[in-house]
Formats: C-alpha cells, sequence, structure tokens
C-alpha cells in the first residue's frame, strides 16, 4: 500500500509542478492569442 501512496503522491506533485508552468505561460502571453486559448483550454 505505501508504493501506491507514494505513486500518488508523485502524480500530485506533477499536475502542481505542471499546472504551475501553464500558469506562468498564461500570465505573460496574450489575452486573445491562440497560445493563450489553447493552453486555457488545456
Amino acid at each position: 500500500m505505501e508504493v501506491y501512496e507514494t505513486a500518488e503522491k508523485e502524480m500530485i506533485q506533477n499536475n502542481v509542478e505542471e499546472f504551475a508552468r501553464l500558469q506562468n505561460y498564461m500570465i505573460v502571453a496574450e489575452k486573445e492569442s491562440e497560445s493563450y486559448k489553447r493552453m486555457k483550454n488545456r
């Protein structure tokens, strides 16, 4: 059971890091750009 909990924690950590990266890109992107719209959908 401990292996599952570790894998779950790693998955959550990876998701949080990916979300933070996405937010950083969205902050600097033009709000009407195609890139921003695609990131928002993601």
